[in-house]
């Protein structure tokens, strides 16, 4: 009876250690504030949703994506800074730590989907700096942290291609090869003097002919 009762016992232990082990096999979407998305009423100075509050029943691990259904009206800050996240702006951060996210829609009040992938491990914060801070400020803002889970995926973990640089441009197919110009004749002077020797010396030869004879 005790045996099978530990038998029984170890098979409940392997089905929530399966259970627990499937739930680290796949990447996830985490849509935050699920149905009430990001947003913010400027005239009741409200969030649509607790962010902080949704975000500490969320598991974060390397290779998820952070999906933010909004508007136009509000902005996704990404920061690894966390003075950068009290202050509610990114007017004194540095581009190597803080990252602004924008949708396709330069049109105010547009509604867009910004999806932020989780590429580094540790505390990372999420915050609207629209309105000069104020929508942060009123709670627009919420604290992360990424695990290693599975590590990320090849889509993200591989550098991003090099940017594109147009190839040479090759010079004209019928352009002729340069012509060396020939600025001055050959001297013919030098001819023209072995010439008048040799009759000269054949005159002499006859002279000297005649004279014997």
């Amino acid at each position: 009876m005790a045996m099978a009762l530990y038998l029984a016992m170890a098979a409940v232990a392997l089905l929530i250690s399966g259970a627990a082990s499937a739930g680290t096999t796949k990447y996830t979407n985490h849509t935050v504030g699920d149905t009430a998305g990001w947003f913010f009423n400027s005239t009741t100075n409200k969030t649509s949703a607790d962010f902080s509050a949704w975000a500490a029943k969320q598991t974060f691990n390397l290779g998820d994506y952070l999906i933010f259904h909004t508007i136009t009206n509000q902005t996704v800050i990404q920061t690894y800074n966390h003075t950068t996240y009290e202050s509610c702006i990114m007017d004194d951060a540095l581009d190597t730590d803080t990252f602004q996210y924008s949708g396709g829609s330069n049109e105010f009040g547009q509604a867009l989907t910004i999806s932020v992938p989780l590429t580094v491990e540790g505390s990372q914060y999420y915050f609207s700096d629209a309105d000069d801070g104020e929508q942060c400020q009123h709670g627009m803002a919420f604290e992360i942290k990424v695990g290693h889970g599975l590590g990320l995926p090849l889509s993200l973990s591989q550098p991003p291609p090099p940017p594109y640089a147009p190839p040479p441009v090759p010079a004209d197919e019928g352009q002729s090869p340069p012509i060396t110009l020939v600025t001055s004749q050959p001297n013919n002077g030098g001819m023209r003097a072995g010439a008048g020797i040799c009759w000269l010396f054949f005159l002499l030869v006859v002279m000297l002919s005649f004279l014997q004879a």
